[in-house]
This record gives C-alpha cells, sequence and structure tokens, in this order.
C-alpha cells in the first residue's frame, strides 16, 4: 500500500446530484480492512520486487497480514493508478498472481457493485485466496486462512475499487467524485491502459473481465469499449476473450419483473397473493386499479419483509452499526420497491455487512472468541470489526500507508453523487457475443435482488440459438463428499448460462467449491 504520491483527503462528498440515494452505512471498518491497512508494517520494497512508477502510479508487495501464520502463500500487489489528470482520481487495486503459471494463465479484472462497494468484498468473501477461522483468533484478530476455492488457483485476478469513492479509490477534487455508469467504465479503460504499461509482461495474457450484481451495467460494457479500442488499433494492444458476470443487474424491464413472480415460485407469496397482484398491476391505469395494485404490493411487501433478498433461506440480520438502538430499515421501505431494482441499495450492504440479533455490537459479547461462536448469521463474522474499532480505532497504526487518501474506510460508499446513466446492457451483450467472444452468465438460484428468471428473460431476448454441441439441463458433480446441481445452457456465440444451485446474489459467497468448479471448467474451455 503506497503512499508516495502527495494526495490531499477530499473534504466531503457532494451528493446533491446523485440519482442514487440511501442511507451511508457506518463508518466502522470491518476487521480485513485492519488487515490490509496494518500491512503497510509488512510490505516488501526491496529492489527484486519493486518498480519504477510515476507520481501518478504506485505500488507495493504484501508479504506479511497479521493473522496468518507466516509468509502469505501467494503473490500480492496494492496500488494505485490515475484515470483522471485534472482531479487526481485514483482508483486502487489488489493484483494477485495466479498460482499456477502467472505468464500464462488468463488475467482477469473483477468488478463488484454498489455501486460504490470495495472490491474487499469479492476478494475476501467470494473468489480471493483469504478467508477468516471464525473460531480461531490471533492478538485479538480473527485468524486468517488460505482459501482453497480461490479463483487465483486459475487466473491472474486484478480487484479495482471503482468508482471513485469506492473503497481507497480517491478524488483530489470534490468536482472528480461526480460519477456515472459511464464515466466509471472510461475510467476502467484508462485504468487498464496504464495499468499495462507498468505491467507490460501480462499483455499477451488472455483478459476476461468479470463481477457480479451492480457491475452487471459495467463489465459488459468496458468489454464492449475494449473490443472498439482493438478495431481501431489502440494501444497498448489487449488480448480479449471475454467475460463473465454474476447475478448481473442488466435492464429494469428485465430485472424488476422477476422479483414477484420469483417469490411466488419459491413459495414466499401465496396463490392468492400472485394472483391478486397479476390482476391489478398487470395492465390498466384508472384510479380503482391503481389503488388495488398499491395494496397488493403493500401485502406482497409485508409477506417478505422478513425474508433475506440476498439469499432467501439465509436469516435476515441486522446491521453491524455502533448504533444498535436505531430501527433497521425493512427490505423495501415501500411496497413499490418490490418492482423497483434501483432501490435495493439497502438490501445491498444487508450482505457482508449483517449480525444476528444476539450479535449486536452492545457490549455483551466480551472477545473475539464468543464472538466468533455466537454470530449465527453466515457473516456474522463482521461484528469482530466493531469490536476492535471501539478499542483501537485512535490508534495511529491503523493508517500509515493510506494516510492522505481517504477521510475513512467503508464497504459500502452510498454517499457518492452517482448517475446511473446505461439503462440497459442488453445491447452490449449482443454487441460482444455476435463478435464472437466467450462470455459467461451466471446466478445463484436463491437470490430475489436479480432472480434468475429476468436473466434467462434478457438473454432470450438476444435471440441467439442453442449451440448443436452445447449442454441444456441439469450438471450434476460430486465435490467433497457433496452433490452439486447446475443448471447450464450453452448458446451460440460462445454465450453460456448457468444456475448456480443453493447460490445466492453473490453466489461464490454462499456456494465457493461449485463456483470455483464451474469456473475452473468454464475458463479451460471445458462443459459445464
Amino acid at each position: 500500500l503506497e503512499s508516495r504520491a502527495t494526495r490531499h483527503p477530499p473534504v466531503g462528498l457532494v451528493s446533491g446530484s446523485a440519482t442514487m440515494t440511501a442511507t451511508r452505512p457506518s463508518r466502522e471498518l470491518w476487521c480485513l480492512v485492519f488487515i490490509f491497512l496494518c500491512c503497510g508494517l509488512s510490505c516488501s520494497s526491496s529492489s527484486s520486487t519493486s518498480r519504477q512508477f510515476n507520481k501518478s502510479n504506485s505500488s507495493r508487495i504484501i508479504t506479511h497480514l497479521p493473522g496468518f501464520d507466516g509468509p502469505i502463500p501467494f503473490h500480492l500487489e496494492t496500488g494505485y493508478v490515475e484515470v483522471d489528470e485534472g482531479n487526481g482520481v485514483r482508483l486502487f487495486y489488489y493484483f494477485v498472481l495466479s498460482e499456477r503459471s502467472p505468464a500464462d494463465d488468463p488475467l482477469m479484472l473483477w468488478l463488484t457493485g454498489g455501486p460504490g462497494c470495495s472490491v474487499l468484498t469479492g476478494l475476501a468473501y467470494e473468489i480471493g485466496p483469504l478467508s477468516f477461522d471464525l473460531d480461531g483468533h490471533v492478538d485479538g484478530l480473527p485468524k486468517l486462512l488460505y482459501n482453497q476455492n480461490s479463483w487465483t488457483k486459475l487466473s491472474n485476478i486484478i480487484f479495482l475499487d471503482s468508482p471513485v469513492g469506492a473503497g481507497f479509490s480517491y478524488s483530489e477534487t470534490e468536482q472528480g467524485y461526480n460519477s456515472s455508469d459511464t464515466k466509471a467504465v472510461n475510467h476502467i479503460i484508462v485504468f487498464l491502459s496504464k495499468w499495462f504499461d507498468d505491467h507490460p509482461e501480462f499483455l499477451s495474457n488472455p483478459l476476461y473481465i468479470a463481477g457480479d450484481s451492480y457491475s452487471g451495467k459495467i463489465v459488459p460494457t468496458v468489454t464492449s469499449q475494449i473490443i472498439r479500442g482493438i478495431q481501431v488499433g489502440s494501444e497498448p494492444p489487449l488480448n480479449l476473450k471475454g467475460y463473465l458476470v454474476g447475478n448481473p443487474v442488466t435492464d429494469s424491464s428485465f430485472d424488476k419483473p422477476s422479483k414477484i413472480p420469483f417469490a411466488h415460485g419459491m413459495g414466499l407469496i401465496s396463490d392468492e397473493m400472485y394472483e391478486a397482484y397479476k390482476k391489478s398491476c398487470s395492465v390498466g391505469e384508472d384510479r380503482h386499479q391503481t389503488i388495488e395494485c398499491a395494496n397488493s404490493l403493500d401485502d406482497i411487501d409485508d409477506s417478505i419483509k422478513d425474508i433475506c433478498t440476498n439469499h432467501i433461506l439465509e436469516p435476515l440480520c441486522t446491521f453491524a452499526s455502533p448504533h444498535p438502538n436505531k430501527p433497521m430499515p425493512t427490505i423495501n421501505s415501500s411496497a413499490r420497491e418490490m418492482l423497483q431494482l434501483q432501490d435495493y441499495t439497502e438490501d445491498a450492504e444487508l450482505h457482508l455487512s449483517e449480525i444476528s440479533l444476539k450479535c449486536r455490537v452492545n457490549g455483551r459479547i466480551s472477545n473475539v472468541q464468543d464472538m466468533g461462536k455466537q454470530c449465527k448469521c453466515k457473516r456474522g463474522l463482521l461484528v469482530f470489526t466493531s469490536r476492535f474499532v471501539q478499542n483501537d480505532n485512535q490508534s495511529t497504526s491503523l493508517y500509515p500507508t493510506m494516510q492522505g487518501t481517504v477521510p475513512s474506510w467503508i464497504r459500502c460508499n452510498y454517499d457518492i453523487p452517482y448517475t446511473s446513466d446505461i439503462r440497459s446492457t442488453v445491447k452490449y451483450h449482443l454487441d460482444v457475443t455476435t463478435k464472437g467472444y466467450r462470455s459467461l452468465v451466471y446466478s445463484g438460484d436463491h437470490d430475489l435482488v436479480v432472480p434468475y428468471i429476468g436473466t434467462q428473460a434478457w438473454i432470450k431476448s438476444l435471440n441467439s440459438l442453442l449451440s448443436i454441441s452445447g449442454d441444456h439441463g441439469m450438471s450434476t458433480d460430486k465435490l467433497q463428499g457433496e452433490y452439486s446441481i447446475r443448471y447450464t445452457r450453452s448458446y451460440s456465440n460462445n454465450l453460456t448460462f448457468a444456475t448456480v444451485k443453493g447460490g445466492g446474489h453473490t453466489a461464490p459467497e454462499f456456494m465457493p467449491r461449485q463456483c470455483f468448479a464451474m469456473f475452473e471448467r468454464w475458463i479451460s474451455g471445458a462443459h459445464l
């Protein structure tokens, strides 16, 4: 984590022009951030690993992490790349080398959702090489483990904090924080160009653009832009091969209407409730029907208010907040949000920020070990962070490598003045696939945020024909004594759609082994 360039923290983020609004999450740091912040004390800056960078770009190699026994068994580089010189916009990245053959394996750029969430989500809880031992601790911190299902076993991966304002990415001016889908895409294109200037040895590696959730808006658009650059001879020449997206936000005309049918199909609402919704909300604009539709949506909202939308079988947990008595927002603050995908920002903060009621930050849990035992939610380990911050957030040793970049780190920054100006990415999917590039679209089949049936619908709208050699149906694997079943369908133009049985909104978080097996087969060109 490098701070060679002179940086000035922004006075504040202007949110008046944002088209997306949400309550800003608590400013507490979760345990992984602490670990990475502290890694400035365990970094290698030897001449054998360091590169020469200009003032705008900087990097550092990380060799040790607190909580991990010995040197980390993978190559981790972190750094900044300037993407807007006028405003001093710098995007932060984590780069992990493939553990197999870095010189030959694919290079993947991974983006996360939000918009405005840190890519540490993907690195620590989805596809990266680190995980946590809930029952273990080292010097009051959770014990770090190597993730056996890391996608870095097969691929070099750049984890990028995008857009500006997400994670450790920042701007030296307030104007620089004004962002949008198209601006984020343009920044990523600049990032890749400059990153490859500093890492030319990876130009020949097969390149894939990837991400999940809201990055479904960004990934296919970036991929399409790269293809345009290749066609006009842009430098450096990129060896683009394709893209992959998980539970991707794509087009509201497909994503929104899929939620209620999905809820009905999964038994979350009754037949009567579903029929009333279809009768009152499907056709007509008269006042009586509008009232009936609103009442129907109220009933549906009430029926699912205790459901975790990121994974309908997971317990619904409260935010890990320093204000435990503050009422938790409902899954949908109004009934109509059931049909409004852009209002899922509160839901997006639920995964990786939720803890069970008994694990609220109220002083009842006295140490890290007890937290690990008592937190029953899948991601309840985030309560470690609150406990740690309460004790140590005044320690200057927490921020030695990030001073002068961001005022404070938060997992999802919804104060970014962000405009969602790409309404649909269907045309970008069509553009990329018709040019023969590879694409994998996968969906956790228990996600109510972006249900798989909506994803299936827009894929069908591409008018792709099933390829003669493609799979069509259920695929069963035995992974470490457990059976995994996926529905896969291969289309012409190298497009593959797959559902992950038991997966949620961020499928690798819930089904890591199954998603690793899926990725291993797809990246190698094998049938899923």
